[in-house]
């Protein structure tokens, strides 16, 4: 899908280290859940070309691993950067059991930390970290902006489902901090599973309102798909967060899952939010990767590298400086793909969360449309507990 790498961001040695700002990225690349690791790597190469390859005139390289969807992977590649590639920064992170494996050993060595997805709660109260800063959203905020949303819609009952590691457990305890209604069944499926019969037999015989759910990744397209094949589509609305979005509606169209088309999910973000930085990082996008929208994922991984970038070149250059590039990241004074950016004191964003419908654009390609701002200036529910 997102051929070829960019050797130049890759490559070491060619520059004095103190004429090089290393940023050292962690991703999923291989495995079924490489689909959300290619959009992020491409948000960054579309940061990186946008930064014309340097920040503050000093050579910028990007270093990226991939720790194959395992927390113990993600720690040795992590370790591999700060040890042998002594990077500057950290960054990616899509999952947060890998990033709540991986963190500790970037705050041991000092370096700021910065998760371009994974929103482990943990980081967001009591252990709040000074160089730990979350580029996208705590794991609960999405939820709880659906919570609200299906509040709205007049919605009374629902069944949950999500997997069983540490973002599904809080993805459920989100939508419960908001939802109303009553929550008739809730089902915590393993990492390797595939085959949702009895889940959905379950659901059938439950008869809620709606139905629940977050499977991002692979997981979505075998869920939605067997969803349909259960006759569930269409008499029993489906609601999801981080499930649909533009890494896997290309997968989606081309399987001809028009079931799809008009289903409501909740996000931060939006190809189509009306601001100049986020228009002309979706024109790049799509002119590089054959017209595909990016999802949330790449719009974060962006604003990851040009966060780094204003706080390096704000603070005079010099991304060793670890103190002034923390103060000036978290004055948060670049131009973001969400628009005005405000960092909370536990360095997660205050912004705002959106309903957004799966549309057909003009020429027919499946995206994702904004329609109504369902939370505003939000912060994550445990910010008080964090006492930097």
């Amino acid at each position: 899908m997102l051929a070829g790498s960019a050797v130049a961001m890759m490559v070491a040695g060619t520059a004095h280290a103190s004429d090089t700002v290393k940023v050292g990225i962690v991703l999923t690349l291989t495995t079924p859940a490489a689909i959300i690791g290619k959009q992020m790597k491409a948000g960054f190469e579309v940061a990186y070309d946008h930064l014309g390859g340097q920040i503050a005139g000093k050579k910028l390289e990007l270093i990226f691993e991939d720790d194959t969807f395992k927390p113990n992977i993600g720690k040795q590649k992590t370790e591999k950067l700060v040890k042998r590639d002594k990077v500057d920064f950290l960054t990616g992170y899509i999952w947060s059991h890998v990033l709540g494996a991986s963190a500790p050993v970037g705050f041991k060595a000092g370096k700021i930390v910065i998760s371009s997805n994974a929103g482990h709660s943990i980081f967001a109260g009591k252990k709040c970290n000074k160089n730990f800063f979350n580029a996208a959203w705590e794991n609960m905020q999405t939820p709880m902006a659906m919570g609200q949303l299906l509040n709205k819609k007049n919605v009374k009952s629902i069944y949950v489902l999500a997997p069983n590691y540490a973002a599904g457990k809080q993805m459920i305890t989100g939508v419960e901090k908001t939802f109303k209604g009553k929550i008739v069944g809730k089902e915590l499926t393993p990492m390797s599973h595939k085959d949702w019969s009895a889940e959905l037999s379950k659901i059938k015989a439950a008869k809620p309102d709606g139905v629940f759910v977050f499977y991002p990744g692979a997981w979505g397209p075998a869920f939605f798909t067997q969803y349909k094949q259960a006759g569930l589509s269409g008499k029993i609305p489906l609601y999801n967060v981080f499930s649909i979005d533009g890494a896997n509606l290309p997968r989606f169209q081309k399987a001809k899952m028009d079931h799809l088309v008009g289903m409501i999910n909740t996000g931060h973000w939006s190809p189509d939010l009306d601001n100049a930085a986020n228009k002309r990082f979706v024109a790049d996008f799509r002119k590089k990767y054959r017209n595909e929208y990016p999802a949330h994922y790449a719009a974060q991984a962006y604003d990851s590298l040009m966060m780094i970038a204003a706080a390096v070149e704000q603070s005079g250059g010099d991304p060793k400086n670890v103190d002034a590039v923390r103060s000036a990241m978290e004055q948060a004074k670049f131009a973001s793909v969400r628009g005005p950016f405000k960092f909370g004191k536990n360095h997660f964003p205050i912004q705002n969360f959106y309903s957004r419908e799966v549309v057909k654009d003009k020429d027919g390609t499946w995206m994702l449309n904004k329609r109504e701002t369902v939370l505003k200036n939000h912060a994550p529910a445990m910010s008080s507990e964090c006492k930097l």
